[in-house]
């Protein structure tokens, strides 16, 4: 892969949708994550304003700080990025004392969580005439459905979206993203035991990537234990999660029936 070419492309695929789409530039939620490290300095190579937001609920400070260093680099470097910091640790709250007791499993609070900070994208996105630039990569967003529904997911174009996590590294590398970024371990940061994604899902991204890549080839090569173990998990998680990978499914009327 052509790690500037490839810069080059999204950045103009980027500032064109914008300009179409009528809108003054981007807003993108900051994790302390690659993705998002990643995702936001490509907005920012646009030209146009761009706010990057940190949103902490409850958040491990190694995280909320790798946010802050990143945010820190960024708006150094570019002009036309603006920042803010919101802390949603008490709209969780809220929430928590509002709904019934017995639906507060702990993967369902963990969504809401990436619910509240869609809503608060979008909430900056609305009053600035911005679009909300998703940070999903392609084994996330399409292999695997790693994001939340209408949390994470929810956005307003995908601009890493077409790349694997490992050609997310090599972007990374390229554009100067802070070390601590590049070093740590990817995770959601959704849980309160600080789990990575590979804790969670069972298996490493180049894992999964080869996966995807083994089932679009439909390659038939005798295969060891482990890749075994990896496409089942794959396959499992793929086909659990279709409902967020596939459009929204939509009940069409027959004609005569009208």
């Amino acid at each position: 892969m052509n790690s500037k070419l490839v810069i080059e492309y999204i950045v103009s695929w980027l500032k064109s949708y914008s300009d179409k789409s009528g809108t003054d530039g981007f807003v993108v939620g900051i994790s302390g994550g690659i993705d998002s490290a990643v995702t936001s300095i490509l907005c920012a190579l646009t030209g146009k304003k761009v706010i990057v937001l940190n949103l902490p609920i409850r958040q491990f400070k190694t995280e909320f700080d790798r946010s802050a260093e990143h945010i820190k680099w960024l708006t150094a470097k570019f002009k036309n990025v603006e920042t803010a910091t919101v802390d949603l640790t008490g709209a969780l709250e809220s929430l928590e004392s509002t709904l019934p007791k017995e639906v507060q499993d702990f993967l369902t609070m963990a969504n809401t969580r990436a619910r509240l900070r869609m809503t608060t994208l979008y909430a900056f996105a609305g009053h600035n005439r911005l679009l909300v630039a998703g940070t999903g990569n392609k084994v996330e967003d399409f292999g695997i459905g790693f994001f939340t529904k209408y949390g994470d997911g929810g956005v307003d174009l995908s601009p890493i979206a077409d790349l694997y996590k490992t050609e997310v590294y090599k972007l990374a590398k390229e554009l100067g993203v802070v070390g601590s970024i590049q070093q740590a371990k990817p995770t959601d940061g959704l849980f309160a035991d600080g789990r990575t994604d590979e804790d969670q899902i069972g298996a490493t991204y180049p894992e999964l990537e080869w996966a995807m890549e083994y089932i679009a080839k439909k390659e038939t090569t005798d295969l060891n234990d482990r890749q075994k173990e990896v496409l089942k998990i794959y396959n499992s998680r793929h086909n659990a999660n279709l409902h967020k990978i596939d459009a929204i499914p939509v009940c069409l009327i027959p004609q005569n029936l009208k």
